[in-house]
């Protein structure tokens, strides 16, 4: 079944307008790559990706530029490898851990342990299991959102996937601001400084044991920054996302949402990525970032500009519902 206003041949829609922002952001992407970032392969699938859902069909170049925020939220995150936090402030390794002691340690055997270590002594394979499943969803659950937007309320996605890309903004200043080292960082090093070390899975491991592949492992060792413990960014998107599911009236969904934020943030703690400071500041980033879109942003131009660029894209077949609109 076709979707709505979306032609049945729409293959290979290659019009003057796609084919020149193809062109350019091909273009651009590949200066950036080459010439700042440094080119990898993965840029060049990448970017391959993006040409051919922009140019294969209508309906794939219509979801690319619906999903333009997240694709520029991937760009800026793979960026930050240019200039590492811990080039720009000092990195703070004990400072976190020690709060977390101060504030939510826990007496155990005559000792004050922080939860991630009083947890790790109550480890079982079910918990391995839940962790691993609720961290895997801190991308899905978003992009689900945004597909579902895209399908049935598209303005309301340009508006989510925008105050999702903002309160990534303020996240990655924070990182810059205050470089922090994560819970397993002190578990393995110390107090010791090192910068010549890749992303650890810590007790994601576990799960990686459990299903018979390295998963988290290979995903962690491709991390961009290893002191970007504070905010838990991992525990400020479902709360951005269950927003903005209240706000564009998916009630059943929100609920949901609130269930994966609860499996979040045990998993932020559980598998020592994240210390409940960092969760309770991860939460006030999402919680501060909305607020300034909503309030300030959107009450600027920002909202004129968003329903200019889907009026565009409605006007070039890149949209096909009305949805209810930018407010």
């Amino acid at each position: 079944m076709v979707a709505s206003g979306l032609p049945r041949n729409g293959f290979f829609p290659w019009q003057p307008v796609h084919l020149t922002v193809a062109a350019a952001v091909a273009v651009l992407y590949l200066i950036w790559t080459g010439w700042v970032v440094g080119l990898r392969q993965d840029h060049v699938y990448f970017l391959l990706f993006l040409l051919t859902m922009m140019l294969g069909h209508v309906w794939t170049r219509s979801l690319t530029y619906g999903f333009v925020f997240f694709i520029l939220f991937w760009v800026i995150y793979d960026s930050m490898r240019i200039l590492p936090n811990y080039e720009v402030n000092q990195v703070h390794i004990m400072q976190p851990y020690l709060w977390e002691k101060s504030f939510f340690g826990i007496w155990h055997n005559n000792e004050v342990h922080t939860p991630n270590e009083f947890l790790r002594m109550q480890a079982h394979p079910i918990l391995d299991v839940l962790s691993g499943f609720f961290y895997l969803t801190w991308v899905p659950v978003p992009l689900a959102m945004g597909m579902y937007l895209f399908f049935y309320n598209p303005s309301w996605l340009l508006r989510f996937s925008a105050a999702y890309l903002f309160a990534n903004l303020l996240g990655f200043c924070l990182y810059y601001l205050y470089p922090a080292a994560p819970p397993w960082y002190v578990d393995m090093y110390g107090a010791i400084q090192r910068y010549d070390i890749p992303g650890n899975a810590a007790q994601l491991l576990r799960f990686d044991t459990i299903i018979g592949f390295p998963l988290f492992k290979n995903m962690y060792t491709k991390n961009a920054n290893v002191f970007a413990a504070i905010p838990s960014l991992h525990a400020a998107y479902p709360v951005i996302t269950w927003y903005y599911a209240r706000k564009s009236g998916l009630t059943a969904v929100s609920w949901l949402v609130l269930i994966d934020i609860l499996g979040i943030w045990f998993a932020a703690v559980y598998s020592f990525h994240h210390y409940i400071i960092d969760v309770l500041l991860g939460a006030l980033c999402a919680v501060s970032a909305i607020i300034l879109f909503e309030r300030i942003i959107m009450a600027g131009r920002a909202a004129t500009w968003l329903q200019q660029y889907e009026t565009f894209m409605k006007g070039h077949n890149f949209m096909h519902n009305e949805g209810r609109g930018v407010k």
